[in-house]
């Protein structure tokens, strides 16, 4: 793959070992990991992988250094946060590359997420400047109660391989920035864009070592003693609802944040603009292959407008070019791997036999295998397509007769991520959104966020905790009460 051209810094080297502990090493573990291309299939690199005593090193320098960087002015690590967004973009190819290469993304996709990463680290260059305190009223004359805010201490981060480098660094980045160490263990599919990347990339842009501690080992082996190692403080994890009910049970006494899996509904009222419609729920519902946890899982579409988006989005879905990811004109790439691949063809199964009709689908091609071209079926909402979370380039469209079935339908899930509604009428798309059971509702717009300067989360199954904006700094921060006597009081006894 090709990592440089004639303007850019040499490329990074070195991606078989990991960033433990403030050096470059290899795991301890016993197994080798390979990092595929979901493409082409062929092995990227081969790295051994890390056990728990490596887990424990990197946990234990973490606490070392995070106390020595949590007494630097806010200008030191602010300055950090820009060094490194200013390496994103000398590196700018060679990020993308690596998206495209190793988590099958577009180059459509590969250069979104690049941007989006980048925007993170310039507002986490805002994040050291407002952590704030503040003075609370007393009633004991003479006293003064003081609230000092200050940083969590270790973060251990756990990330998924979708958008493996923003979905990282969206904790990364803000946790580094208001004082704390970091243990990031990346998925096993994407170890470089998931962790070791990011490791090079604030290594380049001057964070001392110890810092950002990158741990590439198999759930299995390092999974459960991340999210119990005592020293962590707060545990950031983005994943799928089973794995995080797991964590909420070994955790501890931690602060968790969680985003986990989502059902999205897209709903069409009948006044909507089918055009702006139908060209977001292509891009909700194929971007990035559906593998977002905030994709449209579901179009619910008025019975008034049903007819007439149905034939606009096929005519939208069939004009997808599915292929190579690195080829700029591609628009739907391979999904992650076999596992995945198989997990999506089963839920179709069920779907159809529950008694949805497919209208596009087809056979996964491509070199490896794994290039799944666009699903669209019609169903009800408890077909399994529209009733699980699919990750996968498919959608389910439900007709509903009214705007109030509309409604019923769309909260008809245990999950709460996003959400999106479309009407000419904002006022009533704004009403119908504050009645939706999600953590993010988008009038007019795509449920895939894609602006890096919010801030978003789920509700009930989607997860607990907010991401990103100003939510951040209270994710990882804590405050530290201190009240002082000014003068000599009497106790009561």
């Amino acid at each position: 793959m090709s990592m440089q051209t004639a303007s850019a810094p040499a490329a990074y080297e070195g991606f078989s070992a990991a960033a433990i502990a403030g050096e470059w090493r290899e795991g301890r573990g016993e197994r080798v990991g390979a990092d595929l291309d979901p493409y082409s299939g062929e092995t990227l690199l081969e790295l051994k992988l890390a056990n728990a005593a490596d887990l424990d090193d990197a946990f234990q320098a973490a606490r070392e250094a995070q106390r020595d960087w949590a007494r630097r002015p806010p200008a030191a690590r602010a300055a950090v946060m820009r060094a490194a967004a200013d390496v994103m973009g000398a590196r700018k190819q060679e990020v993308v590359d690596w998206l495209v290469h190793e988590s099958g993304g577009t180059v459509a996709k590969a250069e979104l997420e690049w941007g989006l990463v980048r925007s993170v680290l310039w507002e986490a260059a805002s994040m050291p400047h407002h952590v704030e305190g503040r003075i609370m009223p007393s009633d004991i004359p003479g006293k003064e109660s003081r609230v000092y805010r200050r940083p969590a201490g270790v973060v251990a981060v756990i990330s998924p391989w979708n958008f493996p480098l923003q979905l990282s660094n969206r904790s990364v980045a803000p946790a580094l920035a208001v004082g704390n160490a970091v243990v990031l263990k990346p998925a096993s599919d994407t170890p470089v864009t998931g962790g070791l990347l990011l490791a090079k990339i604030f290594e380049e842009a001057g964070l001392p070592d110890g810092l950002l501690n990158v741990v590439v080992g198999s759930g299995g082996e390092i999974g459960d003693a991340i999210v119990e190692h005592p020293i962590a403080r707060v545990l950031s994890f983005t994943g799928s609802t089973q794995v995080g009910r797991d964590i909420v049970g070994k955790a501890g006494i931690k602060k968790l944040s969680l985003e986990l899996g989502g059902n999205g509904p897209l709903v069409v009222l009948h006044d909507a603009d089918l055009e702006l419609a139908v060209d977001a729920a292509v891009f909700g519902s194929f971007f990035h292959q559906g593998q977002i946890c905030m994709s449209a899982n579901r179009a619910i579409v008025d019975a008034a407008a049903h007819d007439e988006f149905v034939v606009r989005f096929i005519e939208r879905v069939r004009a997808l070019q599915p292929g190579d990811p690195s080829d700029p004109q591609t628009d739907i790439g391979p999904v992650i791997n076999r596992s995945q691949l198989e997990a999506i063809e089963d839920k179709l199964a069920r779907a159809r036999d529950e008694g949805a009709s497919q209208l596009i689908g087809g056979q996964p091609g491509g070199p490896s295998g794994l290039l799944l071209p666009p699903h669209v079926l019609l169903g009800a909402n408890d077909v399994a397509t529209a009733r699980e979370e699919v990750f996968g380039p498919v959608i389910t469209i439900v007709a509903a007769r009214d705007e109030a079935r509309a409604l019923a339908l769309a909260n008809d899930t245990e999950y709460g991520l996003s959400s999106a509604v479309f009407t000419r009428d904002v006022e009533r798309g704004v009403e119908f959104a504050l009645s939706v059971d999600a953590g993010m509702t988008h009038v007019n717009d795509s449920p895939i966020n894609d602006d890096a300067n919010t801030a978003f989360g789920g509700e009930g199954a989607s997860g607990i905790g907010r991401f990103g904006g100003r939510w951040a700094v209270e994710e990882f921060t804590t405050e530290h009460w201190v009240s002082v006597q000014h003068q000599r009081r009497r106790f009561p006894i």
